[in-house]
């Protein structure tokens, strides 16, 4: 599908009337595609009270793998209290606690005189209240009366332990985007304190508390968790797998049959490869091929698809090649070349790399800016996809 590409076309739609291609949100039951299997060991993983840590990149189905595991617990007949919230804006520890107590507090309650009953009860001398004014202007249902110290940090992790007891149900707590724990200046003191919680809730009979860290910055996330070692022989790595090719490809055929229309199953080969089989790329760029033509998918209806669909995402693209300065971008060629041999002579000279000092700045400023990633024998990919197409193509325009 290398050639599948016109870039005289713009995006009729980026997203069809009514589609059974879906990829704005996440998914379960019928539509969920591909992953039982990571869903199943999920749900076992929480049966048996163990803490999970997924870390993929974006848009690649942590959330469907999530939810539907989550599904398939309540209709086997477990209950348990679910809560989730992200880290994304959050830049302090006030503001990690405050929405961490908050989330615990929304699984057990749901009126302000429950929330008033347990923020008295089980923070009874921290810092933190319920003001009753602040709910009703701000929907805080959680406020801080001073800057939280130690203390305070150590009562409010336990509080989900704590809720779990109450209602005699395990709490599951996702953690969504947790390597912004780091942008809080507290990562290391809350991740040794969450040790000390886990610790406690192994040794106890009670439902407990089982947490979900998620990530999409892979590097920063393997940085907490396999670098620093934090939550060692604590947490479980779930590694989703690579939807089959086989699986989008019936998923993609049935698809359109539902619509009245037809595509040839070999047309969609350079799809899955172009897009690794990312289901969210994929179902992003086929409902575009669903609302651009009305019978027969040809390849000039996926070669104006692929036209819209790197016009969405381009600005994206040339926002992240600015940000690379003149070294890091001969660094990304040369890993666009195949070269793994960064630090020969030859390497070095050839794609003006400076040194083999500078090498390892580079590599480290490339996996930070979450652009690339390495593996276990320094091998580098990556991370994105429609990325890689379009800055091979358009950026270095190689063949």
């Amino acid at each position: 599908m290398a050639n599948l590409a016109n870039r005289n076309v713009s995006p009729k739609a980026s997203h069809a009337m009514s589609t059974p291609f879906i990829y704005d949100k996440y998914v379960t039951g019928k539509d969920f595609l591909g992953r039982a299997e990571d869903a199943k060991i999920l749900g076992n993983l929480l049966g048996q009270r163990e803490h999970v840590a997924i870390y993929e990149p974006p848009k690649t189905g942590k959330k469907s793998v999530i939810q539907q595991a989550l599904f398939d617990a309540s209709i086997r007949g477990s209950k348990y209290l679910t809560g989730q919230f992200s880290l994304m804006n959050i830049r302090s520890l006030q503001d990690f606690l405050v929405r961490f107590g908050t989330t615990a507090v929304r699984t057990a309650a749901t009126t302000p005189g429950e929330y008033a009953d347990i923020v008295s009860r089980h923070l009874a001398g921290t810092h933190f209240v319920f003001d009753r004014k602040e709910y009703a202007d701000r929907d805080a249902l959680i406020s801080v009366n001073w800057e939280p110290d130690a203390a305070d940090m150590a009562a409010m992790l336990r509080l989900p332990m704590k809720l779990a007891k109450e209602s005699g149900k395990r709490m599951v707590l996702i953690l969504d985007e947790f390597q912004n724990i780091e942008q809080t200046g507290e990562g290391d003191s809350i991740c040794k304190e969450l040790e000390k919680v886990m610790d406690e809730m192994s040794a106890s009979q009670d439902p407990g508390c089982c947490f979900i860290f998620c990530g999409s910055m892979v590097n920063a996330m393997k940085e907490i968790f396999e670098v620093k070692c934090r939550f060692y022989h604590k947490v479980t790595r779930l590694q989703l797998r690579a939807v089959e090719e086989k699986i989008i490809i019936e998923h993609i055929v049935k698809g359109f049959l539902l619509g009245g229309k037809i595509i040839e199953r070999e047309l969609l080969l350079g799809t899955c490869r172009l897009f690794r089989n990312n289901l969210w790329y994929i179902n992003h760029f086929i409902s575009i091929c669903d609302s651009l033509s009305k019978g027969y998918i040809v390849e000039s209806t996926l070669m104006e698809a692929l036209g819209a669909i790197i016009s969405i995402h381009e600005p994206r693209f040339i926002a992240t090649m600015n940000s690379l300065t003149t070294f890091q971008v001969n660094m990304l060629k040369a890993i666009l070349d195949g070269v793994n041999r960064f630090s020969s002579s030859e390497v070095i000279q050839k794609y003006g790399l400076s040194s083999s000092a500078n090498v390892r700045r580079l590599k480290d400023a490339l996996m930070k800016k979450e652009i690339v990633t390495f593996n276990e024998k320094d091998e580098a990919s990556l991370e994105d996809p429609l990325f890689e197409y379009w800055v091979r193509k358009y950026y270095f325009e190689m063949n």
